[in-house]
């Protein structure tokens, strides 16, 4: 049995690193498709400063032999990967004339999830805690993860304090994409093997928890007696007997 908190959250890049043009120019050609794994230093695109496109289009009025001297000449201007991760973003097409102030791609070295933890929550939440995340887009693939960061300023979300939660995947599934919506269950406590009854047989009585059970006693008149228990972790559905009930017992 566990106890946990669940909560939603979105999966957001780790670092998101958007890259800009260092020059004016046009686009000659992307190297890379959005998706693609790159590693630092690796060329995304190329591109003509101003003065090479407007070079390069009077040459072509030339001739071929005339533009092709000047391309070998005149190189263009690398587009190159700061850091290994994932194309998420491309913003140009080839042909397109750019500045210094226009993002070219966005890149992130990992997707991770965000959760959203309600304040009454956050108490037990704790970095290192086991998590499992499943995509509301994917119900049925379920990723295990675990609590990387938690921080320290609340945020306010439809008038409920919030605090968010890094969850780290253990392993990103292809269908993982930024901005998908999630379901988290954070695991507070978890015990194996551990004795369980349905939660709705176990009441409360003179301030003690009790569970009903068959009176086989002859000297005694009732059918069902009351037998006192100590109970441990619960859930929604199943509560942990720790004393007072063996195995296989009905009750």
């Amino acid at each position: 049995i566990s106890d946990v908190v669940a909560t939603t959250g979105v999966v957001e890049p780790k670092n998101r690193l958007k890259i800009q043009s260092s020059i004016a120019g046009r686009i000659e050609e992307i190297v890379v498709r959005e998706g693609e794994m790159v590693r630092k230093g690796q060329v995304l695109a190329l591109l003509s400063s101003t003065e090479r496109a407007a070079l390069l289009d009077a040459a072509r009025l030339q001739g071929k032999s005339e533009e092709a001297y000047w391309k070998k000449v005149y190189k263009e201007t690398a587009v190159l990967a700061p850091l290994d991760g994932q194309v998420i973003v491309r913003s140009i097409e080839p042909g397109q004339m750019v500045n210094g102030s226009d993002s070219l791609f966005v890149l992130s070295d990992r997707l991770m999830v965000k959760a959203f933890v309600d304040e009454t929550d956050i108490g037990r939440v704790k970095v290192g805690q086991q998590a499992t995340i499943q995509l509301d887009a994917y119900p049925a693939i379920s990723v295990r993860g675990k609590v990387e960061h938690i921080d320290f300023e609340s945020r306010l979300q439809n008038n409920v304090t919030m605090y968010y939660v890094d969850i780290i995947p253990e392993q990103i599934p292809s269908v993982f994409r930024s901005g998908m919506s999630a379901t988290i269950t954070i695991i507070v406590k978890q015990k194996p093997n551990a004795l369980l009854v349905p939660l709705e047989a176990v009441q409360q009585r003179n301030g003690q928890s009790v569970v009903l059970q068959r009176n086989n006693a002859s000297s005694s008149s009732a059918k069902v007696r009351y037998c006192a228990v100590q109970t441990g972790l619960r859930n929604e559905q199943m509560v942990e007997i720790v004393a007072g009930l063996g195995e296989q017992e009905a009750v």
